[in-house]
Protein backbone atom coordinates (compact mmCIF):
# COMPACT_ATOMS: atom_id res chain seq x y z
CA UNK A 1 0.00 0.00 0.00
CA UNK A 2 1.40 3.58 -0.79
CA UNK A 3 0.63 6.16 1.64
CA UNK A 4 2.13 8.00 4.78
CA UNK A 5 0.49 8.70 7.71
CA UNK A 6 0.07 9.78 11.49
CA UNK A 7 1.08 6.52 12.32
CA UNK A 8 4.71 6.98 10.50
CA UNK A 9 7.55 8.56 12.85
CA UNK A 10 9.25 10.53 10.66
CA UNK A 11 13.02 11.20 10.53
CA UNK A 12 15.12 13.98 9.01
CA UNK A 13 18.85 13.64 8.21
CA UNK A 14 20.20 17.48 8.43
CA UNK A 15 23.48 17.21 6.36
CA UNK A 16 23.08 16.95 2.49
CA UNK A 17 22.93 13.20 0.78
CA UNK A 18 24.01 12.60 -2.38
CA UNK A 19 20.21 12.23 -4.72
CA UNK A 20 22.18 9.60 -6.57
CA UNK A 21 21.78 6.86 -3.37
CA UNK A 22 19.19 4.36 -3.97
CA UNK A 23 17.59 1.74 -1.47
CA UNK A 24 20.75 0.99 -0.04
CA UNK A 25 22.77 4.14 0.08
CA UNK A 26 19.96 5.43 1.78
CA UNK A 27 19.79 2.17 4.59
CA UNK A 28 23.36 2.51 4.81
CA UNK A 29 23.08 6.05 6.15
CA UNK A 30 20.20 5.60 8.26
CA UNK A 31 22.31 2.45 10.02
CA UNK A 32 25.52 4.21 10.45
CA UNK A 33 24.67 8.05 10.59
CA UNK A 34 21.54 8.09 12.31
CA UNK A 35 21.81 4.96 14.25
CA UNK A 36 18.48 3.30 13.33
CA UNK A 37 17.12 0.73 12.16
CA UNK A 38 15.28 1.11 8.69
CA UNK A 39 12.98 -1.79 8.41
CA UNK A 40 11.53 -0.26 12.16
CA UNK A 41 8.90 1.26 9.38
CA UNK A 42 9.62 4.82 10.40
CA UNK A 43 10.04 7.01 7.33
CA UNK A 44 13.84 8.83 6.85
CA UNK A 45 13.34 12.01 4.97
CA UNK A 46 17.07 13.43 3.10
CA UNK A 47 17.48 16.18 0.86
CA UNK A 48 20.23 17.35 -1.14
CA UNK A 49 22.85 19.98 -1.12
CA UNK A 50 21.05 22.65 -3.32
CA UNK A 51 17.98 21.82 -1.02
CA UNK A 52 15.69 21.56 -4.18
CA UNK A 53 15.28 17.76 -4.12
CA UNK A 54 14.04 15.20 -1.50
CA UNK A 55 13.76 11.45 -1.03
CA UNK A 56 12.05 9.57 1.85
CA UNK A 57 12.65 6.11 2.29
CA UNK A 58 10.61 3.56 4.34
CA UNK A 59 10.06 -0.06 5.13
CA UNK A 60 7.01 -1.35 3.93
CA UNK A 61 5.28 -5.01 4.24
CA UNK A 62 7.95 -7.05 1.77
CA UNK A 63 10.56 -3.82 0.88
CA UNK A 64 11.52 -0.71 1.01
CA UNK A 65 10.07 2.12 -0.54
CA UNK A 66 11.48 5.41 -2.22
CA UNK A 67 9.53 8.90 -2.27
CA UNK A 68 11.30 11.53 -4.54
CA UNK A 69 10.00 15.09 -5.22
CA UNK A 70 12.17 17.54 -7.10
CA UNK A 71 10.99 21.00 -6.75
CA UNK A 72 11.37 23.41 -10.17
CA UNK A 73 11.81 26.86 -8.07
CA UNK A 74 12.61 27.04 -4.74
CA UNK A 75 14.12 25.05 -1.77
CA UNK A 76 13.10 23.11 1.25
CA UNK A 77 13.60 24.44 4.76
CA UNK A 78 16.36 22.34 6.63
CA UNK A 79 15.67 22.84 10.78
CA UNK A 80 18.43 23.93 12.29
CA UNK A 81 19.39 21.11 15.23
CA UNK A 82 21.84 20.43 17.87
CA UNK A 83 21.83 16.77 17.60
CA UNK A 84 24.84 14.69 17.43
CA UNK A 85 23.25 12.27 14.91
CA UNK A 86 22.04 15.38 12.50
CA UNK A 87 18.45 14.10 12.76
CA UNK A 88 15.00 15.66 13.61
CA UNK A 89 12.18 13.45 14.51
CA UNK A 90 8.89 15.71 12.71
CA UNK A 91 5.45 14.97 13.08
CA UNK A 92 3.13 14.20 9.82
CA UNK A 93 2.15 17.75 9.84
CA UNK A 94 5.72 19.26 9.77
CA UNK A 95 6.53 17.17 6.92
CA UNK A 96 3.40 18.07 4.91
CA UNK A 97 4.48 22.11 5.74
CA UNK A 98 8.26 20.85 4.54
CA UNK A 99 6.49 19.82 0.64
CA UNK A 100 4.44 22.37 0.29
CA UNK A 101 6.94 25.33 0.79
CA UNK A 102 5.87 26.49 4.18
CA UNK A 103 8.26 28.45 6.47
CA UNK A 104 8.21 26.85 9.56
CA UNK A 105 8.30 29.36 12.45
CA UNK A 106 8.19 28.82 16.12
CA UNK A 107 6.47 31.76 18.52
CA UNK A 108 5.96 31.63 21.83
CA UNK A 109 2.54 30.88 23.31
CA UNK A 110 0.51 32.52 26.38
CA UNK A 111 1.51 30.28 28.88
CA UNK A 112 -0.26 30.36 32.76
CA UNK A 113 1.58 30.47 35.17
CA UNK A 114 0.86 28.07 38.31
Amino acid sequence: MICLTEQHRYYMYTIPVDMRNGFDGLSGIIRMKIGKDPMDESVYIFINKRRDKMKMLVWEYGGYMIYYKRLERGTFEIPKTESQNHKIEMTFERLIMLIKGMKIIRKKRYEKLA
